[in-house]
């Protein structure tokens, strides 16, 4: 069953390659401009850490594998961290990705690749909510994020995905910097 929820991902994230553009370490230099150097590191958690990350996120977790970049200046100083996400929104793949400062809070959120119909697609205003946010109580539908109207499953999606992310940050990066 896991290896089937993997496969299914790898599936997903390549259905969505093409709409990148240029890549997603492009869509990383341009949320950090100002990097230096990015190194990418692929994240394993286990099954008490899905469990853990499901718990803090309040999101379900489906795979264990998570790629990260970390972001670095010229001197070497830590940027911050972007993760690139795919999930299904409804029946169509959406590959986002979500910068992190060093601090752990959300410096953007940005749709890189969309498969469901465009009204469905949700515009900068609606992915500013993010913000500077971190993983709160506030930071979920009805209280610091509001839906898009029309389109709950984009809402709840993407919103799932950012403190899925902040979850990850948390348990997986925030001690090691």
């Amino acid at each position: 069953m896991r290896h089937t929820r993997l496969i299914a991902a790898v599936l997903l994230l390549a259905a969505a390659l093409p709409a990148l553009g240029g890549g997603e370490e492009q869509a990383v230099q341009q949320a950090f401009p100002q990097a230096a150097r990015l190194d990418k590191t692929t994240l394993f958690l286990d099954a008490a850490e899905q469990e853990r990350t499901a718990e803090l996120a309040r999101a379900p977790v489906d795979s264990g594998l998570f790629n990260v970049y970390r972001a670095l200046g010229p001197d070497g100083r830590l940027l911050g961290y972007a993760f690139i996400d795919s999930r299904t929104v409804r029946t169509k793949p959406a590959t986002f990705l979500v910068a992190l400062g060093p601090d752990g809070r959300v410096r953007e959120v940005r749709v890189l690749g969309w498969g469901e119909p465009g009204e469905y697609r949700p515009g900068e205003r609606w992915l500013g909510q993010f913000r500077d946010r971190g993983l709160d109580g506030e930071l979920r539908l009805g209280a610091g994020v509001q839906a898009m109207s029309g389109a709950s499953f984009t809402s709840r999606t993407l919103t799932d995905g950012v403190r899925r992310i902040l979850a990850i940050y948390k348990l997986k990066l925030a001690a090691r910097d």
